[in-house]
């Protein structure tokens, strides 16, 4: 197999879609022409998780998915089938949300500091217990507390019980705990030990010890050693205290592996020189999707959100907000642990200035050599907001540039949970005026990608980061890829949407009309969607934005006012009408960007990653949406009757994205070595700025964009492109072309999309 794969396909194993039901996959990936599956974590998880991210027990192969003896299984298949295996690991954290499946921590539990896995977590063990935000909300939670079978037991939760405590009442047992439940609100002010995130049931684990990595990795490195894996993504490197040093120990224990790390990287970013093969592939994302947006609608947009929201929301102030209130409150905990390591300050002052800092900090975390620009750009928007701080400000800072001093090392985990929490998850829910661009990644604020824009970002990925991977969808994603396809659409039509968002909002108020907003599209751009789906994205979206009603505080009187809004999408005849109407309308230009942002994505440098099912129309939003059941029987009856001639209209079930998807993934499977390099193809005419083309090294990938616009101004009409190659064929409709010259009319009369290569080269990728 080759050390780097030349794609990927990415499958949510999970209980119920186990490892046996994983490999019956092979023979439909290899046809589809991907080399490599890849997959979620497949370590003993949580019982019954959905995602594998909270590992329990690093020692085995999940049991619910079948146990090792299913992975060595799934890894004959994939051999038997020229396939490959890329698999998701969790450094940063693991999962302790049921002590009794996590050996490590139930021991911890057990005998504290005494314990021969202490050092496995980040624990602040001098400032008392541990704690464990498991209790209800009440002042007699403990009351319910039951010692049965040598355990402590709260409702569902087990909890061990140290040598020679056990003798009195539950709360006299639990007193002499090295642990102490308590309210589960005191988890984000009050907690002991580092999370993932502001997740309690995610502890932070220590890998940068030696002896830590070895435990934690041994069974995943002893795949690498026997040849069974292939390639390796890195979840979440940022939470950890050293990534580069934890990189470079997991590149020599795996030499020959693909290496990349889910590092997401903000506007105008680059990735550290680490020892990787680079990125999953967000910065790719958001260039991709926005080459289908109208820049010049921004202005418009921006009008549309101050007369709906009845305020001008400025992006920069809007984050810095959330951040702060993520610093200060989700991760205030954390915060207090990072005060603490500044004791000759006043506290209160200290955690002030680190807050507002982690605020101000404007990527997710600094590295050398940048790192130190961006805690300069920090300190210097710091001091703009809060004079008040200088002297704290000026002082912390000169910590935090000190190599050597603790908060040097700890800061930096602080401000990518702040980010994530802030922006992703928080500030992407409440600022509404175009949602497409809120996604994980990308940059609400810069609205488009222009060509010139995506050409650069790919001749310099192709000369920097040529293994790094590509995806337009992840588990990840606010919302699925062709949602932010016909979500692109109203970019182009701005005034109409105005006019018919205005007018469904004021038929169907809401208290919150940024959120509204925010359901308005995610309804036109998912429709046709489930009742049931469209109300759990409601009910999500609403508390992640923590205006109206939050996840620690729910607002029963507001949330019942948004089912209502969704229940009336569905059960207001006219209003039902509209919306499926306008949808309808915009369905069509939104499959056109839909295969154009597929086209970009598979064909540009990097190594192409397909997200579970989306090889056909797929409108998934947020998890645990986008972790549906996917129907692979429908896909492999539509790949065969494709590979048997039929050549599908755009409209319809999608059999259009999977003609792309597989004659793409084939032609690179196939002919590597017509992907070695990056040319932007221009385009001459009157249309030439609805034409995205680039030569790969004899592959020439052709897509339309703003195809709204195309259509308004007359066409394609004598728009061309010129190409290096004499004759050639397209992988789509299997035209062959002579010439160098060759009309888009004609090229794109059948898709709006056109693959072009060298016709001796075809037949195999065909």
């Amino acid at each position: 197999m080759p050390d780097t794969p030349r794609s990927t396909y990415r499958v949510q194993v999970r209980p119920g879609f186990d490892l046996d039901t994983t490999a019956e996959l092979a023979g439909y990936l290899a046809a589809l022409g991907v080399t490599h599956l890849y997959t979620a974590p497949l370590l003993t998880a949580t019982p019954g998780s959905a995602h594998g991210y909270d590992v329990v027990d690093h020692r085995a192969v999940n049991p619910q998915l079948g146990g090792d003896a299913a992975r060595v299984r799934l890894v004959r298949a994939l051999r038997a089938a020229g396939l490959g295996l890329v698999v998701d690991i969790v450094p940063n954290h693991a999962g302790v949300a049921r002590p009794e499946a996590n050996p490590a921590w139930w021991d911890v539990l057990r005998r504290g500091r005494d314990s021969a896995y202490a050092h496995w977590f980040d624990i602040d063990w001098d400032r008392g217990r541990l704690l464990l935000p498991v209790l209800a909300d009440t002042a007699d939670a403990l009351d319910d507390l039951q010692f049965v079978d040598g355990e402590l037991r709260y409702h569902e939760h087990r909890f061990p019980v140290a040598d020679g405590t056990g003798e009195g009442t539950p709360r006299q047992v639990h007193d002499r705990q090295q642990y102490e439940l308590v309210n589960w609100r005191r988890g984000d002010a009050e907690l002991t030990y580092r999370r993932f995130f502001a997740v309690s049931d995610l502890a932070g684990l220590r890998v940068e010890d030696p002896e830590v990595f070895d435990a934690t990795h041994a069974e995943i490195l002893r795949w690498v050693d026997a040849g069974e894996v292939d390639g390796i993504r890195v979840d979440h490197p940022d939470g950890l205290r050293d990534p580069a040093g934890y990189l470079a120990r997991l590149r020599a224990a795996a030499p020959g592996s693909w290496l990349v790390v889910e590092k997401i990287l903000e506007y105008g970013e680059d990735l550290p020189d680490w020892p990787v093969d680079g990125t999953t592939g967000y910065d790719a994302l958001a260039a991709v999707s926005g080459l289908f947006v109208d820049p010049a609608a921004e202005p418009e947009f921006t009008t549309l959100d101050g007369r709906l929201t009845g305020r001008h929301t400025s992006w920069p102030d809007l984050t810095h907000a959330t951040k702060l209130e993520a610093a200060t409150r989700l991760l205030a905990a954390e915060l207090t642990r990072l005060a603490a390591l500044v004791p000759e300050l006043p506290g209160e002052q200290v955690r002030a200035a680190l807050a507002e800092l982690a605020a101000c900090f404007p990527v997710y975390r600094g590295y050398p050599p940048s790192g130190a620009r961006h805690l300069a750009a920090a300190r210097s928007e710091a001091g703009r907001r809060r004079p008040d701080l200088t002297g704290v400000l000026d002082a912390v800072t000169a910590r935090l540039r000190d190599p050597g001093h603790e908060l040097a090392a700890r800061f930096p985990q602080l401000t990518g949970a702040v980010m994530a929490k802030g922006v992703e998850d928080t500030a992407y829910y409440r600022w509404s005026r175009f949602v497409a661009l809120n996604e994980v990644g990308g940059s609400p604020a810069h609205f488009g990608v222009p060509p010139a824009e995506l050409h650069r970002f790919a001749a310099t990925r192709q000369v920097r980061w040529p293994a790094s991977m590509t995806a337009l969808s992840t588990h990840d994603t606010k919302r699925g890829e062709d949602v932010r396809a016909r979500l692109a659409v109203l970019s182009e039509l701005p005034g109409r949407w105005a006019e018919r968002v205005a007018d469904w909002m004021s038929r169907a108020p809401l208290a919150d009309p940024a959120l509204a907003h925010l359901l308005w599209q995610t309804a036109v751009g998912a429709w046709p969607i489930e009742r049931e789906r469209l109300h759990g994205y409601a009910e999500k979206a609403a508390r992640e934005a923590s205006v109206s009603t939050s996840w620690a505080d729910p607002d029963p009187a507001f949330e019942h006012e948004l089912h209502a809004l969704v229940d009336r999408m569905y059960d207001d005849p006219e209003l039902h009408a509209q919306i499926t109407a306008f949808a309808a309308e915009i369905t069509p230009p939104g499959w056109s960007n839909a295969l154009g942002q597929k086209l970009v994505q598979l064909a540009m440098p990097g190594v192409p990653d397909v997200y579970q099912g989306t090889e056909l129309w797929e409108n998934s939003l947020v998890d645990p949406d986008n972790r549906r059941p996917v129907d692979f029987a429908v896909r492999r009856d539509m790949l065969a009757r494709l590979d048997a001639g039929w050549r599908p209209a755009v409209a319809g079930d999608g059999a259009a994205k999977l003609l792309v998807v597989s004659r793409t993934l084939r032609l690179r499977r196939h002919r590597p070595d017509l992907f070695g390099g990056y040319r932007p193809v221009p385009a001459c005419g009157p249309a030439a700025t609805h034409a995205v083309a680039f030569d790969r090294g004899g592959a020439v990938a052709v897509a339309t964009r703003l195809p709204l616009r195309l259509a308004r101004s007359g066409g394609w009409r004598d728009t061309t492109v010129s190409l290096s190659v004499h004759q050639c064929t397209d992988l789509f409709t299997g035209r062959v072309y002579s010439g160098s010259e060759l009309l888009l009319d004609d090229l794109l009369s059948t898709y709006p999309v056109a693959l072009l290569a060298p016709t001796d080269s075809v037949e195999a990728a065909a």
